[in-house]
């Protein structure tokens, strides 16, 4: 397999994960970063042993040198660097959320269609082991044809402390967490026509919501909710989990607390662990995640190889940003959302 060369832009909090991913794929060197903090570049460019610094993404792509990009940074610069990159005809994987507006997502597809390169959405939580193994009994047929589903992550993590900027913006835990959520709902359930969505703030020092609750009607006649929450308080922390329920024509699945597994069928009750991995540069509870961050970039080597589109591709990823955004209409509107009006 050929070597590849990358760039990694925005040293924050969570590109940590991604520069450890990057280092244990054998044929991915990292050789150049980029962050307009000049400290956070030195730690990870020292951490990591990257020679070629940069400030400025303009000056980094025009030294190139580098075969992706990998862009994580904040929403606000997503749609120019991946435009950057498209000048450049560099391909590119962008952090989610995609980008402010499901208009700035659509140019951001389009410029990366025109220029010829691919474009993948980091939405790494369909990549999660236990997510995973959810997937493989729902095409196993154990459980037959499924026609109602949830998807639900409910905690009281402090998930600000670690990124602050959080709590500031008008929209919270549907944009940075239900994204997440809702990608899952469409890979195990398919694409949604309609959306119905309510939402609340229950922490008074934040701007945005830190609750909601999303109805799902599927195009193949699932039915599904999706509920999110950083705003309960449960005896034990589930924190990172998903859990799942699926309810099929011959049986049912749950995914539950500590990656526990329960499938019933026509043969009967299994249970299992389908737990993560704990990769050694990962830690506990956030090594779920961290699993999922190197299964996804290993996924795009394996595309970039191929020349075949990532399953989280621009384009793929617009139906979610879509469900996203029907999801702040619904709530705002108090009304169902038809998808087909914002994808067009």
């Amino acid at each position: 397999m050929a070597r590849f060369k990358g760039a990694l832009i925005g040293c924050g909090f969570f590109a940590v994960n991604q520069m450890h991913g990057w280092r244990d794929l054998a044929d991915v060197d990292i050789v150049a970063i980029c962050d307009r903090d000049p400290e956070r570049l030195r730690i990870v460019g020292d951490d990591f042993g990257v020679e070629r610094r940069y400030q400025s993404a303009g000056a980094m792509f025009a030294d190139g040198g580098f075969d992706f990009v990998d862009i994580a940074t904040t929403v606000g610069s997503h749609r120019a660097l991946v435009e950057l990159a498209a000048s450049h005809s560099i391909p590119a994987i962008c952090q989610k959320p995609f980008a402010p507006t499901l208009e700035d997502a659509k140019a951001m597809v389009a410029a990366a269609q025109t220029a010829g390169i691919p474009l993948m959405i980091h939405e790494n939580f369909r990549w999660q082991t236990p997510i995973l193994a959810v997937k493989a009994v729902l095409d196993s047929g154990a459980i037959g044809d499924p026609f109602w589903g949830r998807v639900s992550f409910r905690s009281g993590f402090d998930v600000f402390s670690g990124q602050p900027y959080l709590a500031k913006g008008n929209r919270f835990i549907i944009e940075d967490l239900g994204i997440h959520s809702l990608d899952i709902a469409r890979f195990l359930f398919g694409d949604a026509s309609h959306m119905t969505a309510r939402t609340r703030r229950i922490n008074p020092d934040i701007a945005g919501e830190d609750v909601a609750t999303m109805l799902l009607d599927h195009d193949n006649g699932i039915t599904s909710i999706v509920d999110v929450s950083y705003a309960t308080k449960l005896p034990q922390e589930p924190f990172p989990e998903t859990f799942v329920e699926i309810d099929g024509s011959k049986g049912t699945l749950r995914l539950g607390k500590d990656y526990k597994l329960i499938v019933h069928g026509p043969d009967g009750t299994t249970e299992a662990v389908v737990a993560p991995n704990l990769l050694p540069w990962a830690s506990r509870p956030w090594h779920n995640i961290q699993e999922s961050v190197a299964l996804i970039q290993k996924h795009w080597i394996e595309r970039l190889v191929t020349g075949h589109e990532p399953d989280t591709s621009g384009h793929d990823n617009l139906k979610t940003f879509a469900l996203v955004e029907a999801a702040y209409l619904s709530a705002e509107r108090g009304e169902t959302i038809a998808l087909g009006d914002l994808l067009g």
